[in-house]
Order: structure tokens, then sequence, then C-alpha cells
């Protein structure tokens, strides 16, 4: 993969101002040092119990080890044991005990143990922060959490849900950043007014992974030193610098320069530029970000089938995939992501004015309507409301689009405040069950409801049936059956529902040739930084 950087002089004055670097000139970085531009202004807190944003998941899979895991040099092979070394599970499949891996050590030096588990998963849960609800949903609660959370003893955690799920569905969630394992010692040392140590752990970390935190600056910057005991084996990469570098333009510059190791928002039109040069080579990982727009089911008129379907034909997939998104999204028109079980490849749906313009008129809409869609102030995104808004035109809708912050457009599509919403969804941890449950999941459709985080109910879009359907694929337990019961789940949600998927995100990065080893995470985790070599 590839990274670049946009502002030569405002990233070459940061970059010089870091301490591992002093005032000397940039020829290439030191040998033991990986220096990487990307975007990481949407950092809000490195506590990993409370953690939620994109660029936060990279630093703390890092800083952090957890129960369960992956394998960096093999993502395919799913989850594996981590800060445990085995587990087993109950014959009623409720109760899981993990025995924990010997002599791994904190960073502080102190011992990881099953109280540090139970403490850790106890704190997530009690803190009620905005990504508890992956643990919460098996039943866990502030009353009952130390029955259903415990250490045994140093080296034994057991773990009780409320109900039989799936297995796979329950490890593949404690390897989220959530279940994430802090230093119990450390972090009671810094608590304030039983604070759980949030305050001081939005700042500072305290992990056993591959690296510790030097310093983070809102919006510009993270430094992490390795930790020399880590389990795995200490990394080659002493120092790792993280730089924000919000323009394509300038990341690219740096990397060139040989300033930076690896860039990682260059534009398609950048990653052309660098292709070509020697020195650079360009990796291309699918992720599972969905692009998709949604319809407003409180709209009379949108919530028409024959409107939604006609809608599902007015999108230039294929026009946009070859040309300003060329390279960095895939088409695809289901709500799993490629590389998920029960992925669907089908792709039913292909830009066609006339049978738009005829579905159109069956529901009686023949002379047209407007529209407003509200998007996200981001290059692509504004770009592919633009085409849409060409190719309804071409069907008689008229569509305005309003722009705004991350916050505002939110804020609107979450108070269900709105026409058509287009924007992004990533999974929250690597089971079906997390997209299913926003896109395909709305047990209570009332205003009252206030499900901010089902997009189905974001969207008013009211589906008994198909919530049942949701919630008997989440505790079936044969894998198989359990994948094609997300197949079905898809195909018939590809045909009703009035989400319009468009594309898979494909992440390009861009990197110096002496650098390997940088694995993003796939579509199933966050990035490492511990496997690189130069």
């Amino acid at each position: 993969m590839k990274l670049t950087r946009r502002s030569a002089v405002k990233g070459i004055g940061a970059l010089a101002a870091a301490p591992a670097f002093g005032r000397m000139a940039f020829a290439e970085t030191p040998p033991n040092m990986l220096v990487i531009a990307g975007t990481i202004d949407d950092i809000v807190s490195l506590d990993p119990q409370e953690s939620f944003e994109f660029s936060g998941s990279d630093i703390l899979n890092n800083m952090y080890g957890s129960l369960v895991s992956f394998d960096p040099k093999d993502l395919s092979a799913g989850y594996i044991p981590d800060l445990a070394e085995s587990w087993e599970i109950s014959n009623e499949g409720k109760t899981f005990t993990f025995k924990m891996r010997p002599g791994v050590k904190f960073t502080s030096g102190n011992p990881v143990t099953a109280k540090d588990v139970e403490y850790s998963l106890r704190r997530a849960v009690a803190m009620e922060k905005t990504p508890s609800f992956i643990l919460t949903q098996f039943g866990f609660n502030a009353d009952n959490m130390e029955e259903t959370l415990v250490a045994t003893d140093d080296m034994t955690f057991q773990l009780t849900t409320d109900k039989t799920y799936a297995t796979s569905f329950v490890l593949n969630c404690l390897t989220a950043t959530i279940a994430y394992v802090v230093d119990s010692e450390t972090v009671k040392a810094n608590e304030v007014d039983g604070d759980w140590g949030n305050g001081w752990l939005k700042t500072n970390s305290a992990g056993s992974g591959a690296y510790s935190l030097v310093n983070w600056k809102a919006n510009e910057s993270y430094t992490l030193q390795v930790n020399p005991e880590f389990w795995r084996g200490a990394p080659a990469m002493q120092r790792v610098i993280i730089q924000h570098i919000g323009e394509s333009a300038t990341q690219r510059l740096l990397l060139e320069k040989g300033d930076v190791d690896i860039a990682r928002n260059l534009t398609p039109e950048d990653i052309a530029a660098v292709e070509a040069q020697e020195g650079i080579e360009v990796d291309s990982d699918l992720r599972g970000r969905i692009m998709y727009f949604s319809l407003n089911q409180a709209k009379p008129i949108l919530s028409d089938p024959k409107v939604i379907e006609a809608m599902k034909y007015l999108v230039d997939y294929e026009g946009m995939a070859n040309s300003f998104l060329k390279g960095q999204y895939t088409v695809h028109q289901a709500f799993l992501p490629l590389t998920y079980m029960g992925e669907l490849k089908e792709k039913p749906y292909s830009l066609d004015i006339e049978k738009a313009k005829a579905l159109l008129a069956e529901a009686g809409h023949g002379d047209g309507f407007e529209l407003e869609i509200i998007v996200r102030t981001a290059q692509e995104r504004v770009q592919i409301a633009q085409s849409l808004q060409n190719t309804f035109a071409q069907a008689g809708i008229t569509v305005s689009i309003t722009q705004g912050t991350a916050k505002q457009i939110l804020a609107r599509y979450r108070a269900r405040d709105f026409d058509i919403y287009l924007g992004a969804w990533g999974p929250d941890y690597p089971d079906p069950h997390t997209n299913a449950d926003t896109f395909a999941h709305n047990p209570d459709n009332s205003l009252e409801a206030g499900l901010t985080g089902k997009l189905a109910w974001r969207n008013s879009w009211d589906i008994p049936e198909m919530t049942k359907a949701t919630e008997a694929a989440l505790v079936e337990q044969d894998r198989d059956t359990r994948a094609q019961m997300y197949v079905d789940i898809q195909r018939e949600w590809q045909k009703t529902s009035p989400f319009v998927p468009m594309f898979q995100k494909i992440e390009q990065v861009a990197r110096r040739s002496n650098v390997q080893g940088f694995v993003t995470g796939s579509a199933i985790t966050a990035a490492f930084y511990w496997p690189v070599t130069k």
C-alpha cells in the first residue's frame, strides 16, 4: 500500500518539530522508524473502552492486546488466541472460559492477568460509552457484571452470556476495540471521582501491545515507542510517527521526497502519478466500508416500492467506479462487505434510465418531483451526490444537495430529518451481525424508541419479519446454515429495502519500496504497524 502527504510546508514543519527528527534535513526516514502520512483528525479519545473512530482503531490495535485477535500475516484465518492462549465453551453455549497466556506483561511491567480482563470488560459495561453496545448486547450490565464477567483466578476468566449465541459471534465481538485489555493497576491509580480512569486514559496508554504512547496532538500527530517486551517479539520499528496531512498532493510530495514511508490518503490521480515512479509501490486492500444512500420511509413518495426500485436503476455504478472513484471503490450491492461470512456478490442493478422512468410512471410520478440529498462535505461523497443529481434529473427528479460537516449531517440523519442520506458505514466487529443489526433489524420503529444506532430505524423502515430473521441468524450455531441465512436476508433486502448500497472501499496505500509488512487490516480489523520492516 502507499501513503502520501499534502502540504509540504506544513507536513515537513510538523515532522521536523517531532522529537525524533529534531532539525535534521530530510532525505529518508531512519531505518528503525516508521513515518506515515494520513488523516487522523477523527480521533477524540485513546481510551479503548470509549474510542469509536476509524483512526482510533489503528493506534489502539498497536498499543493493546485482547483475548482474541488476528494474525496480520493471514487475516483470512479469522480470530486466533491472543492474550488468552485457549478457551472452552460450556455445553449450553453460554459460558466461555479463557486461559490466559503466561508471561505477558503490560508496558508498565505489570503482568497481564485475568483480573485485568475482568476490570477492562466491566469497565466497558459500566462506563456506557458509545461502543459499549458491542458487549451489552450479550446481556451484560452494571447490575450483573460481577456475576457474568469474572476472573476465577489470576489465569482464568469466565464470561457468561444471557442466552446462547453463535460462538463465532461472541468471539468476533471480543476482537473489537471495546474488549482491549487495560493495565488495571495503572488505570486505577489514575481514577478521578469514580471515572474508571477515563479522563487519564483519553490521552495515555496502558496496554500490552507492540507500542506505547509517547504523545498525541489532536488533529496533528501521534508518536509511539516500541514495547521491547511485546510477547510476539520486539518490532523492528522502534518508533512510529503518524502525521495528520489532509491534502493528497502534500502526502504525495512528502512520499516522493522520502520524508514519509507511507501515504494512506492519495486520490486516484496521485496514486496514478506515484505508481510509475521508481522507489514507490502501491498496494490495494479491500476494506469493510460500504458507500450507500438511503430513502426516508417517513416520506410518502419515497416509501412507494416502485419509486424505491426506480432509484436503484438511477445510479451510474460502473461510471463512477471507473472514473473519479477508480481503484478506490468497487461496485457492491449488499449490506455485508465482501469476505464476510454470508457475503452476497450478486449485483442486480445497473444504470437504466428508461426502466426507472417506467417504474416512476407506474407509481404515478411520471412528471417527476423534488428531493434533497444530505451529504458530508468530503470530495468523493460530494462527487457521488453530483452524479446522482445528474442521473436522477434524466428521469425527471430534481435534486438539491445540502453539504455539511459530519456532525451536522449525522445530526439530521439520526433525527430522521432528511429525504435522501448519502454516506458510508463500516463494520464495528468482524461478524455479519454487525451490519445485519443496523441495516436489517428494527425492533421498534416508533420515534420514541430512538434507535439511532440502527440505520433501519433512522430511515423509518418498519420490518418485523426481517427483524425476526436477523435475530434467528444471530443464534444459529451451525456456521454454514448461519451463512446461508445472511445470504437469504440480503437477497430480500436488495429487493425491498430503501437502501441503495453502491460501493465497497478499496484502500490504496503508497509506500517506499524498502518498507515491507504494513497491513491495513482488510475488511475485518485495523492497521498493524509492528510487522513492518525496512
